[in-house]
């Protein structure tokens, strides 16, 4: 075989297997996906934040989409040094769904008063959220755990 022949063959086999070893699992999606979310809440960015729902979003109280956008605008008004702890508890994924469940614990200050608005130093937020894969991003299609009366 020649030299050229050789380097494309190594490079048919050894190419998959990095793209296979690099290529973001589904999982590691889902976990930054509330990781950039929590940063995007703690910094107030909006568009970040609503970038992460789903715009099919329900839920049980009926809120959608543009409830929670207009909420969050709301409650960005009256809050300040907005500091979200989270630790993920479970993910599970079936092909283009997922659901996950977080404790959840928010501290901030609304004028001279500083506490936490979920959660507490005791016991934090369970709050289960479901996913819906679009494309290759996952977005937050459904939550559980919190009724939100921005």
């Amino acid at each position: 075989m020649s030299r050229k022949k050789i380097i494309l063959l190594v490079t048919l086999i050894v190419a998959p297997v990095i793209i296979y070893l690099l290529w973001p699992t589904d999982e590691s999606r889902i976990r930054k996906l509330f990781k950039e979310g929590a940063k995007a809440i703690e910094k107030e960015k909006i568009d970040d934040i609503i970038a992460k729902v789903s715009f099919n979003y329900t839920d049980e109280y009926g809120m959608t989409y543009l409830y929670i956008r207009a909420g969050i605008l709301r409650a960005f008004q009256r809050l300040e040094q907005i500091k979200v702890e989270y630790e993920i508890t479970r993910i599970e994924i079936k092909d283009n769904t997922a659901s996950a469940e977080l404790d959840i614990r928010v501290i901030a200050s609304a004028g001279s008063d500083t506490g936490y608005i979920i959660g507490d130093a005791a016991k934090p937020l369970h709050m289960k959220f479901s996913l819906e894969k679009e494309r290759f991003t996952w977005l937050v299609a459904k939550s559980e755990g919190i009724r939100f009366d921005f």
